[in-house]
């Protein structure tokens, strides 16, 4: 079973932790921005309250009006910074300019004396306003009231918020970057048994049935192991069955199909009859098919995952292989009418494997080429060296095989034509036995005409 949409398990896992810390590093962020953008309004509105209170200082009630003492030094200090620019306004009553910038905006409301009002304004740019009402009693006139604003701009507060935001986020960056590596960390050692379980799944040959074995697993990943050495065991139990079923049908067939050919045999030397020889003959062409099927059945057999591993493997010279299979079979290549000859074009080379099982499929590849290659036909047995294979070929000059059956005629029980008594085993064993040596078999067109079988086995590196 897959994880959805095909994602790693680690990136799911990864995500899945990292993406509350990346929502809370955020809330953290906007959290921070807020908090430092009020420190540094605070900072401002008490510089500003300072500086009005200040400046009120500076106007006193006489007889005759108001008395403001600010030199003028004291007003190019406060437009002496472009970056951050000051405003001010003095009005008595409130809002008829004394002296000042009668840009500035009124407050909103209703202010009471003595209780500053800060808000924000444009004049033109974005800045931050106090305004502060108070009391005069003037000598000789009537009670009064002033008031006094001063207005900063709001940049400095900005950058100073930024500032304060970037203190505290950068080190939250690096902590947030540093648990995410913990993370990834521990994401990798706690998946690390199910990629040991993976390593020992997929380095397997398919022969290997045996028990899956990991150290020190976590208790998810040992059910897991549990439940695929549970299938290893129920696969190997099957085939176990399966094998044993084919050679015990195999060896109980064997003696009555021997005995009916034999019987066959003695009755068609017995008989002059045509009718009854014609029947006779059939029945004997049906005892030898038969017979050949069933050898061909225990090969099979001895050609499965674990009869194969149970076999002794040791080194191969191909030479004599070849030589000593194709004098076996030159009897039989005669009395085809075929003429059966070898070719070695390296010679020296060795394969390591089963060399009653390699003899096996030769010998298929013979018989095959003997049965449907024709009268006359000629068949050579090649053995080379290509690179770091061997290739054993048995090259015949018959009618060949249409394109489209080349790969279908190494399935079970297909035979590439009606004619023959082969059963359509001979080629899915040859390719069964090499497949198990790490080679391949495959049938290839002959020039000008013919058919080659090829066996390609890794061969014995000296």
């Amino acid at each position: 079973m897959t994880t959805p949409a095909g994602r790693s398990l680690h990136r799911q896992l990864l995500l899945w932790l990292l993406l509350p810390q990346i929502v809370l590093w955020l809330v953290a962020a906007f959290g921070a921005y807020r908090l430092a953008s009020k420190h540094a309004d605070e900072l401002v509105d008490a510089s500003l309250l300072q500086a009005a209170r200040a400046l009120a200082r500076q106007i006193k009630p006489t007889s005759s009006g108001l008395f403001v003492d600010l030199p003028r030094s004291a007003q190019d200090i406060l437009a002496a910074d472009p970056d951050d620019r000051v405003m001010y306004m003095v009005s008595s009553p409130p809002g008829q300019l004394l002296l000042g910038d009668a840009r500035l905006p009124q407050p909103p409301g209703t202010p009471e004396l003595n209780e500053p009002v800060f808000f924000n304004a444009t004049v033109p740019e974005a800045m931050r306003v106090v305004s502060l009402d108070l009391h005069l009693g003037a000598a000789g006139a009537a009670d009064s009231t002033l008031r006094v604003q001063i207005a900063r701009s709001s940049a400095p507060r900005e950058l100073l918020a930024r500032r304060m935001l970037l203190d505290t986020a950068l080190p939250l960056s690096l902590l947030i970057a540093l648990m995410s590596m913990v993370v990834w960390a521990g994401i990798r050692r706690g998946l690390k048994p199910l990629a040991e379980l993976q390593q020992q799944v997929e380095g397997r040959r398919a022969d290997a049935l045996d028990p899956v074995q990991l150290r020190a697993a976590p208790p998810e990943v040992s059910a897991l192991a549990g439940a695929v050495n549970e299938l290893l065991g129920q696969v190997q139990h099957s085939l176990a069955t399966q094998r044993r079923f084919i050679s015990d049908a195999a060896h109980q067939l064997r003696t009555p199909l021997a005995g009916l050919k034999s019987q066959t045999e003695l009755a068609l030397d017995a008989t002059t009859e045509p009718a009854l020889r014609q029947r006779l003959e059939r029945v004997h062409e049906s005892a030898v098919r038969g017979a050949r099927l069933v050898s061909q059945l225990l090969v099979l057999a001895r050609a499965e995952p674990e009869a194969f591993t149970a076999q002794g493997w040791g080194t191969v010279d191909c030479d004599r292989l070849v030589h000593e299979v194709t004098a076996d079979w030159v009897p039989r290549a005669l009395a085809a009418g075929c003429d059966l000859g070898v070719d070695v074009v390296n010679e020296g080379l060795k394969v390591q494997g089963v060399e009653l099982l390699l003899r096996e499929a030769l010998v298929n590849l013979i018989d095959n080429a003997l049965r449907y290659a024709g009268q006359a036909a000629t068949i050579t047995v090649k053995l080379r060296r290509a690179g770091d294979d061997v290739w054993l070929d048995v090259e015949d000059n018959g009618p060949g095989l249409a394109p489209g059956l080349r790969e279908r005629v190494f399935e079970r029980f297909v035979r590439g034509a009606t004619t023959g008594e082969g059963c359509g085993l001979g080629l899915a064993i040859a390719r069964e036995i090499a497949e198990r040596h790490g080679g391949s078999a495959e049938l290839l067109p002959a020039a000008p005409h013919g058919c080659i079988a090829r066996l390609t086995l890794p061969i014995l590196q000296t």
